[in-house]
């Protein structure tokens, strides 16, 4: 085993090369540091107490072009819930919104995104590529209605001459109970929904109201996006859609 060699019997710890005793000292903590770092650890918790990023990838064309296939988003779940706080309290679900929610008809593990057309008391009806919410034709900006087969059911809503073969039986049924005078009405506690891209989109229009408590969240915006390869492709990030903010 070897051992260290050293000029001289060993010094004492602290002690200098000169022989005489180095003082210690303390770094004191300034007050502002310290407040500095308090307030940074409270900017985090905040920030993941009110978003959270979850791998909810887009994967239909249903909201195009307001969210496309491939993108990820950061969710506001502290707005639709009820355990606000006095920095960001909740604001609950508006007409126009784009949620985040569990698939209510087939399997809850799945997440939807969606607009909010309808909210409890509206009473809905849709006609010639037009939204009516409670007799008033609707203004979106963001709807598109790319060329396709006419079809009965899914243009002229609610339409109970017309069935469809992606309409949920269920919904089927207790949409005949719920049409008065050419609308339906959502009731308490939940809301309809539809795809900005509205041809191209399952929705309210087939399986139904969402309930308040299916629903995860608010997109806030699009963190990452990503296209599918394509051949002689090398690029698959769409980087100009990062921080994107979602309207």
């Amino acid at each position: 085993m070897s051992a260290a060699h050293a000029d001289g019997p060993p010094r004492p710890f602290g002690e200098a090369s000169s022989g005489t005793a180095r003082p210690q000292t303390h770094h004191a903590v300034g007050v502002l540091p310290a407040i500095q770092s308090l307030m940074y650890v409270m900017i985090v918790a905040l920030f993941l107490m009110t978003f959270t990023v979850q791998p909810i990838r887009i994967p239909s064309a249903s909201m195009e072009p307001t969210l496309l296939v491939g993108d990820f988003l950061l969710l506001d779940r502290q707005s639709v819930s009820g355990d606000s706080n006095p920095w960001m309290p909740a604001t609950g679900v508006a007409r126009g919104d784009v949620v985040v929610f569990h698939d209510p008809v087939d399997d809850a593990s799945v997440h939807l995104v969606k607009r909010v057309i309808g909210v409890p008391g509206d009473r809905i009806r849709l006609h010639g590529n037009v939204v009516y919410v409670n007799e008033r034709p609707l203004r979106e900006s963001y709807a598109v209605y790319r060329p396709s087969q006419p079809d009965g059911y899914r243009d002229e809503f609610p339409n109970l001459a017309a069935m469809d073969a992606r309409v949920d039986p269920a919904w089927w049924i207790r949409l005949r109970q719920l049409v008065q005078a050419g609308e339906i009405t959502v009731p308490a506690g939940d809301y309809f929904v539809l795809g900005d891209n509205r041809n191209e989109s399952d929705d309210s229009r087939y399986w139904g109201f969402v309930p308040l408590c299916y629903i995860v969240g608010k997109p806030v915006l699009v963190y990452f996006s990503w296209r599918q390869p394509e051949p002689g492709r090398s690029d698959f990030a769409r980087w100009e859609r990062t921080f994107h903010v979602i309207r």
